[in-house]
C-alpha cells in the first residue's frame, strides 16, 4: 500500500470492526451507558487537575449549557457528583462517584476481554505488527493534535 488514501480506506474499514467489538462490550455492559455520557466520565477520570464545567465543554467542544445538561443524567443516574471548589465558590468541581469508578473498570475489562478474543485469532508476528503499526499512529496522531486536544483522545 503506497499510497496514504488506500491505506486510509483499509485503516477505516479496520476502526469500524474495532468500533463494532468495543461497543458490543459497552451495550453488555448493565447499565448500559450513552457514549457521550462516557466520554464526560473518562475526559473527568483523565483529568490532571480539577475538572470544571467550563473545562468540560471545552473538552467536549459543547457550550457549557449543553455540558451542564450531560452532567445533570450524569449526576441523577449516581455516576458524577458537582461539588464547590474550595478555592473558588463560584466554581463548580466534576468528580466520578465510587460507582462511576467501577463502571469504567469494569468496561475497560469487558473491552480488553472482546479484543482479546479478537487478537487470539490472529497469528502472534500479526499481533506484534498491528501493536507496532498502532504505536505508530499514535505517535503521528499526537503530534497532529498537539497538546491543545490531548484531552480529546479518550473513552
Amino acid at each position: 500500500m503506497d499510497h496514504a488514501s488506500d491505506a486510509a480506506a483499509a485503516v477505516e474499514s479496520a476502526v469500524e470492526s474495532l468500533l463494532a467489538v468495543l461497543d458490543t462490550a459497552r451495550l453488555a455492559q448493565s447499565p448500559a451507558i450513552p457514549p457521550t455520557q462516557l466520554r464526560v466520565l473518562t475526559i473527568i477520570e483523565r483529568a490532571t487537575d480539577d475538572t470544571n464545567m467550563s473545562r468540560l465543554a471545552e473538552a467536549l467542544d459543547v457550550v457549557p449549557s449543553s455540558a451542564s445538561r450531560l452532567c445533570d443524567r450524569l449526576e441523577a443516574t449516581g455516576l458524577l457528583r458537582r461539588v464547590p471548589d474550595p478555592r473558588d465558590r463560584r466554581e463548580v468541581r466534576l468528580l466520578l462517584t465510587p460507582a462511576a469508578k467501577r463502571l469504567l473498570d469494569e468496561l475497560r475489562a469487558a473491552r480488553q476481554a472482546a479484543l482479546a478474543a479478537v487478537l487470539e485469532r490472529m497469528t502472534a508476528s500479526s499481533r506484534n505488527d498491528l501493536v507496532r503499526a498502532l504505536s505508530a499512529f499514535d505517535t503521528a496522531a499526537a503530534r497532529g493534535l498537539g497538546d491543545k486536544d490531548a484531552g480529546l483522545r479518550t473513552a
